[in-house]
């Protein structure tokens, strides 16, 4: 019996821990070869000696399960390394079928303390990274379609977050990352849908080192049952994403979790004013839009637990 990537291969980074990890695994049990990227630092804010470590280990459990996988120790915020990253799934497997971006860091702190160096290193490791191993794989998936004379297969799942989707207060380095990543997403979309690509992004939530603070708190079932929070409740979506049956599935924003996938519509206009000349006058729009925000229930920060629907313990 085939399954689902029986025959694709797989780039997955930051499949060292968490996530990553999760996602690699479930990968290669659809079918798919796997290459494991990981920087390997062991601090979550990209501190400490790179180790190839993680990702020999989650290689090695790949191999162990009877699948196909190659460890890669690399940044991918670095051009030339995600070159390296998508020339060795080509030359290990003959070509590249699917992208999973899922590296990061976090360094998190408010907006009136954030250093320039917390800025540029989040968005470097999130955003350039995606960016770096999309533009690779990008490429030699249209050099493929020109010399096929038509579509081909390939598929890029990205990591936001509900960050970007309803603000994180001391995370503006990190909440502005994942917001660029869906824009990222959406291009590459279009651009890359004559060639039989797709992209998507998804929105997880799960407990890993990256999150360990914002979940402190929230109850693990002690009776057996799988964590709410668990990556394994992730990994599965991005399966799909990945696979021949997801072919429709373009440019889309999905929230994960705990065994419920979210599709998230395109930002909306709750409401439009119109002047009464060739242009508004301070007067007019105090008189139209003051009276409409008056009117709106105050804007507040959602509590964890409202935002995550979880109990703590």
């Amino acid at each position: 019996m085939s399954l689902p990537l029986d025959g694709l291969s797989a780039i997955v980074t930051g499949a060292g821990r968490g996530l990553g990890r999760a996602e690699a695994l479930e990968l290669a049990r659809l079918g798919a070869a796997v290459v494991v990227n990981d920087y390997g630092q062991p601090g979550r804010d990209g501190s400490g000696e790179a180790s190839a470590t993680p990702a020999e280990e989650v290689a090695e459990e790949i191999r162990a399960a009877g699948g196909r996988a190659v460890a890669h120790l690399g940044d991918v915020a670095d051009h030339d390394q995600a070159r390296a990253l998508v020339d060795l799934a080509v030359t290990t497997y003959g070509k590249l079928d699917i992208l999973v971006n899922n590296a990061g860091i976090l360094r998190d702190r408010m907006i009136f303390s954030m250093t320039e160096d917390e800025w540029d290193s989040v968005v470097r490791v999130h955003l350039k990274g995606h960016f770096n191993t999309t533009h690779f794989a990008a490429a030699h998936w249209r050099t493929r379609s020109k010399e096929a004379g038509g579509p081909v297969y390939g598929r890029i799942v990205n990591t936001s977050s509900e960050a970007f989707l309803a603000g994180s207060a001391g995370q503006p380095n990190y909440a502005a990352a994942k917001g660029g990543i869906v824009g990222l997403t959406t291009s590459t979309a279009l651009a890359l849908a004559k060639y039989g690509v797709t992209a998507n992004a998804i929105c997880p939530r799960a407990r890993t080192r990256m999150t360990e603070d914002v979940f402190a708190g929230f109850e693990v079932p002690q009776d057996g049952r799988l964590d709410a929070l668990a990556p394994e409740h992730v990994s599965p979506l991005v399966g799909y994403l990945a696979s021949p049956a997801a072919a429709r599935v373009n440019g889309q924003l999905l929230v994960v979790h705990g065994g419920m996938v979210a599709v998230v519509e395109r930002p909306r206009v709750a409401a439009q004013f119109d002047a009464t000349k060739d242009t508004f006058s301070f007067d007019e729009l105090d008189e139209l839009l003051s009276p409409y925000y008056a009117q709106q229930p105050p804007n507040r920060t959602f509590a964890a637990a409202e935002v995550l629907g979880l109990k703590r313990g």
